[in-house]
């Protein structure tokens, strides 16, 4: 198990993605604390986590208060001795398929806001940590808007971009101190809670906006949950040592090209 011995920590685990990256961590051999604003949630995971024969802690955790994050990381540093692996997969409310030019600045602010607040929070105060003990991975995620220009997403296209900026720019204050920080880039999951709650309004308009991001991509299809997680476990093991203040692709091609056609471009085919 390439994660043995390893201690992570999921801000925001409960049905969807942050709840299966939790579960494949352990999986991969990490102890990992589970932790979400709710209680119960987080607890649903960690017995999961358990009854399938891994390692895991609950604990309520409020992403966004620095107090709150602040105790269970010197709990989890005093409980298991490392925090080996952070990673905030908290939901950041935004607003959508309105132009920008007719956006009120509120919708446009408040996620950029809220996604610099929390991921500011959780990547500083485990870089602190990981400083110390000259070791650590810090994760965060962003979607295809992080990576090229893309309509109608508001400030949710800002946000991915500020986040990536953020990786980096720690990843090059810590890398010194053997501290890993890498985000990765996906294409959204049809198979998490947001897709699936479009999938079942059965809408003309939800099948369409899915069928146009599926098409957008150069492999015409969109990444799991399990994809995510997958990459995750990787970029959190020895075997991702060298990587570091970059962003990983896994939008199966959205970012180096969006795929509007599969046939021959026109002035290839001499028309």
């Amino acid at each position: 198990m390439i994660l043995q011995n390893k201690n992570a920590i999921v801000y925001g685990a409960g049905s969807s993605l942050g709840g299966a990256v939790a579960q494949s961590l352990a999986t991969a051999g990490a102890t990992v604390f589970v932790t979400n604003k709710n209680l119960t949630i987080a607890r649903q995971v960690a017995d999961q986590i358990i009854a399938a024969g891994g390692k895991a802690d609950a604990g309520i955790v409020d992403a966004m208060d620095e107090e709150s994050i602040r105790k269970h990381i010197e709990f989890v540093h005093d409980k298991a001795g490392t925090v080996d692996i952070s990673f905030n997969l908290i939901g950041i409310k935004n607003v959508q398929n309105i132009p920008l030019i007719e956006m009120s600045l509120k919708d446009f602010i408040s996620p950029v806001h809220d996604a610099m607040h929390t991921q500011f929070l959780t990547m500083t105060a485990a870089g602190r940590i990981m400083k110390n003990q000259k070791s650590g991975v810090i994760l965060s995620l962003t979607a295809t808007p992080g990576g090229i220009g893309y309509a109608m997403v508001g400030g949710f296209g800002p946000l991915c971009c500020a986040i990536e900026s953020l990786s980096r720019d720690l990843a090059a204050e810590l890398g010194s101190f053997g501290v890993r920080v890498v985000n990765i880039r996906s294409a959204g999951s049809p198979d998490s809670r947001p897709f699936k709650e479009l999938i079942v309004t059965g809408s003309d308009e939800a099948k369409s906006f899915l069928q146009k991001i599926v098409d957008d991509t150069m492999l015409n299809q969109l990444p799991l949950m399990q994809d995510i997680a997958n990459t995750a476990v990787f970029l959190g093991s020895d075997m991702a040592g060298k990587i570091s203040g970059v962003t990983i692709d896994v939008t199966a091609g959205t970012t180096a090209a969006i795929n509007y056609k599969n046939t021959k471009p026109a002035f290839l085919s001499g028309k």
